[in-house]
């Protein structure tokens, strides 16, 4: 049978087709897209790498967030406490330290204490003649009238210091309570100590100015009884 003219062209269009087909490489659909290759299993790891650098970046930031904390809460600790109560607790216990040095006749000292008594409270300073015992118990009656008047002195100087103790005790209250750090607190409690020294030094030198009238005043009646026996006894032996 005899295919017509155009038929036949047709046939032998299509076995050139076939084959020409088996020497060309085939070509991945996904593979072709305008000119650009895309892989997926390429893609997934390139997303999981990003995302994991991301996340390391965010710990950075997170550690350097927490060093940057730990270095202002250091120097939180570090920073002094800007009230300072020191040279106003010196000055009180120096006032006070100078009020006790005035003290008249017998003076806070031990060597000072024993030459007055053996000149005028005991022993030959009792039993001289007429004129001695007269100087000696006026001196002794000096003695007890300067120590009240000492004590007086010390006690209004205590008093005195309350104010300044009062304006202390507000400045570091408000410090401590202010304080930023453990420094500034820690400052502040030893201020407070401090001041609860001065205070203690305040009612020492009180307590001692008062005791030692009390003792002057005592030893001028133990001194005035052995010198009226002296007398008796020179009376009754004349």
């Amino acid at each position: 049978m005899k295919l017509p003219p155009a038929r036949r062209a047709l046939v032998a269009s299509v076995f050139a087709a076939l084959a020409i087909a088996p020497t060309i490489a085939p070509v991945p659909a996904h593979a072709q897209f305008g000119g650009i290759v895309y892989d997926p299993t390429n893609y997934a790891q390139n997303v999981l790498t990003a995302a994991r650098s991301l996340q390391q970046i965010n710990n950075q930031i997170q550690q350097i967030q927490n060093q940057a904390t730990s270095l202002i809460n250091q120097a939180r600790n570090l920073a002094s406490l800007p009230f300072s109560s020191l040279q106003q607790l010196q000055q009180q216990v120096q006032r006070t330290q100078q009020l006790l040095g005035e003290a008249q006749r017998i003076a806070y000292d031990v060597q000072n204490v024993q030459e007055a008594f053996t000149d005028r409270y005991k022993g030959a300073a009792l039993t001289g003649d007429h004129a001695r015992m007269v100087s000696n118990a006026n001196a002794r009656w000096e003695d007890s009238v300067g120590a009240f008047e000492d004590a007086l002195r010390v006690q209004a100087g205590v008093v005195g210091n309350i104010e300044g103790a009062r304006t202390t005790m507000d400045g570091l209250v408000s410090a401590s309570q202010s304080a930023t750090g453990a420094l500034q607190a820690t400052q502040a409690g030893n201020q407070l100590l401090a001041l609860q020294s001065q205070q203690l030094a305040d009612l020492t030198a009180a307590v001692a100015a008062q005791g030692r009238a009390q003792a002057l005043q005592s030893a001028r009646q133990a001194a005035e009884e052995a010198e009226g026996r002296e007398r008796f006894r020179r009376f009754m032996g004349n």
